[in-house]
């Protein structure tokens, strides 16, 4: 109510003219001088309330802390992306029950009404002007029995299309779902590193404020504060490096989830994360993607779509058989017999009947289709080539990258531990002032650069492990 009141003292004092207001008498005066100024303003805020009610109560609805769960449930449903591909499956739905209507009779009406006027002219001479309404009435239907199995064709490619359509919708949930988890592992780590960063600079804190008492009795030199201070600095230079980069996937995520841009929010870090786990065998893993994954049964699908493409286009060289039938009447004023009744009973009539159509000479457009078509499976083959090499290929990547993430993990934890040990040594002689200020920054750099090679390599290698068995069929799961 705060936010509304303020917004709207925002937007009213631009509209007011600068005016020294003593009394209510001044207020009034204006309202009468400009009445239309205030009577806009009072539409523009009776426009904008509903608005923020309404963007209030959007975020009232979503959970201030997500867990990665939480996250794929929420893309799922308000993905633009995906709800573009669901109204394009919609749409092939529509296609596939236009083509299976199109083996039934179809049935049109007609009704004409006319007015004619003219002269006519009678035996003895005379003329007279006369008026005369005609009426002209039918109802129209046809069936096409045979088309050398175009419709059927037809209803089995819409059919497939309207498959592919799905699978569009799950491979779009896959690529949603490794990007996702991608962004969350990203922001745990970001806050994991501000952690351990600001575990550093509040050491650094306490060894200036030692090295300060150290150089007020003269047990180093000035050169050595100046060191420690210099540290401290670039300590909180990567805290607020950490903190810019937690924020920067923080936004990440908020774009994959498309959550309004005011909305702030914190993700749930999982009590343990795995980071070695077994490792299937690449051949396994392809051969299974190879059988499931969307994107290979959709090319597989395109290929059946063009083959039917092919035999709809060879059915330009077969006849077309087709069954129609007509009833109507028709009625016209000033004959001998202008009875309208009458009329339409003597010139009721019925009719029904065959058409046979032969294509004979068509000018090459059925040739061109049926090689159009034949050129269309040849470049369908193709597709259904490169998405199996480039998700083997893919595989094989992720399948390395699993291999070196967890080396690089295995060496980090060593690297981090003697890092470590070597800093806690150099911390201890620094507080009895037996160690040189230069060997002991240089031991807390090297812990600085262990710690956090040590902490990308743990997620690198928790992303990686994943994303390979994501490939296997296997969930992502923290």
């Amino acid at each position: 109510m705060k936010i509304n009141n303020l917004l709207s003292c925002i937007v009213i004092w631009p509209l007011i003219p600068v005016v020294a207001f003593t009394n209510i008498n001044d207020y009034t005066m204006m309202f009468f001088r400009q009445p239309g100024k205030f009577l806009l303003i009072f539409i523009f805020l009776l426009s904008v309330k509903p608005r923020l009610n309404a963007q209030d109560s959007t975020m009232l609805q979503l959970p201030a802390q997500w867990n990665l769960q939480q996250c794929f449930d929420y893309a799922l449903k308000n993905n633009i992306q995906l709800n573009s591909l669901r109204l394009s499956k919609m749409s092939s739905d529509q296609d596939l029950l236009l083509s299976r209507a199109a083996k039934l009779p179809n049935l049109t009406g007609s009704v004409s009404q006319d007015l004619n006027g003219g002269k006519s002219v009678t035996a003895a001479g005379n003329s007279s002007y006369r008026v005369n309404t005609t009426g002209n009435y039918g109802v129209n239907s046809s069936v096409t029995l045979f088309q050398g199995g175009y419709l059927n064709n037809d209803i089995k490619q819409k059919n497939l299309l309207t498959q592919v359509a799905g699978l569009n919708i799950a491979q779009q949930v896959n690529d949603i779902t490794v990007l996702i988890t991608q962004a969350y592992l990203n922001i745990l780590l970001a806050k994991e590193n501000i952690v351990y960063v600001q575990d550093v600079v509040a050491t650094s804190e306490a060894q200036v404020k030692q090295g300060q008492q150290q150089y007020d009795v003269g047990s180093i030199a000035l050169i050595g504060l100046v060191q420690l201070k210099a540290q401290l600095s670039n300590d909180r230079y990567l805290l607020v490096t950490a903190e810019n980069q937690h924020r920067q996937n923080k936004l990440v995520l908020k774009q994959l989830l498309q959550l309004p841009s005011s909305y702030n929010f914190e993700i749930q870090e999982p009590d343990t994360l795995i980071t070695n786990t077994r490792l299937y065998a690449l051949q396994e893993v392809q051969d299974s993607a190879l059988a499931n994954r969307p994107e290979v049964k959709s090319s597989e699908l395109g290929i059946q779509v063009s083959n039917l493409d092919l035999a709809k286009a060879r059915a330009g060289y077969l006849p077309t058989l087709t069954a129609g039938g007509a009833l109507g009447s028709s009625y016209v004023s000033g004959g001998a017999n202008s009875a309208y009744f009458k009329q339409m009973d003597n010139n009721f009539y019925q009719q029904i009947g065959l058409t046979l159509s032969v294509p004979i000479f068509t000018r090459r457009v059925v040739k061109t289709n049926v090689e159009k078509a034949k050129i269309e499976v040849d470049q369908s083959k193709l597709v259904l080539q490169d998405t199996k090499t480039n998700l083997t290929q893919t595989i094989e990547q992720s399948y390395i990258d699993v291999l070196n993430a967890q080396s690089q993990y295995d060496a980090a934890v060593e690297q981090l531990k003697y890092s470590q040990e070597g800093y806690r040594i150099a911390s201890e002689q620094l507080k009895v002032g037996a160690a040189n200020i230069v060997v002991f920054l240089q031991q807390k750099n090297l812990y600085i650069q262990a710690l956090q090679s040590y902490i990308q390599a743990k997620y690198n290698a928790a992303l990686n492990i994943r994303i390979y068995d994501f490939y296997r069929g296997i969930p992502v799961k923290l």
